[in-house]
């Protein structure tokens, strides 16, 4: 099985003591007498103050039935933790890290990822879109990135998941 990382969701750990990106999944386990939840799951990051990604987050979690995916704020503890300044930087960018850790997907390549692991239609709306070139693919991707805001507004925090939610989410 996959090696996992503990997140705990109830004690905030110093960014101090976090490891910075690079360190692979076994190195950070975050201490608590409280319930810890464990990364076994690919995590999508998002930009937690985009009206598009929020409601991107909204659509792929109604259609995630298995919870299969975790998700996570480009701007939160988590991202911090697990992805480079750079990424964290471009909030642009949709950042997809499968449960292994291996290899992080980035913009149309992490909507393609997202898309296999929901149930059909859009599974096999992940395989069409795969098919188109990745230079395309991004070409749209960066289209509809760059005019997001003005198209589906700017929250001024991050989204605040229900209570349903949380389990699903990570700091």
């Amino acid at each position: 099985m996959n090696e996992s990382v503990a997140v705990d969701q109830t004690v905030q750990v110093a960014s101090s003591e976090l490891p910075r990106s690079g360190a692979s999944p076994g190195e950070y386990q975050a201490e608590s007498s409280e319930k810890s939840l464990v990364i076994d799951k690919p995590i999508l990051f998002f930009d937690g103050i985009c009206g598009l990604c929020n409601s991107s987050v909204d659509f792929a979690i109604v259609r995630d039935k298995n919870a299969r995916v975790f998700y996570s704020p480009l701007q939160g503890e988590t991202a911090k933790q697990l992805l480079s300044e750079e990424d964290i930087q471009h909030v642009d960018t949709v950042v997809f890290r499968p449960a292994d850790g291996s290899h992080l997907y980035r913009r149309s390549a992490a909507v393609v990822r997202l898309l296999w692991l929901m149930t059909f239609p859009w599974n096999f709306c992940g395989s069409i879109l795969w098919c188109i070139p990745l230079p395309i693919r991004d070409l749209g991707y960066r289209l509809i990135a760059g005019s997001r805001y003005r198209l589906f507004g700017k929250h001024e925090t991050c989204r605040i998941p229900t209570p349903e939610e949380r389990t699903r989410f990570l700091p």
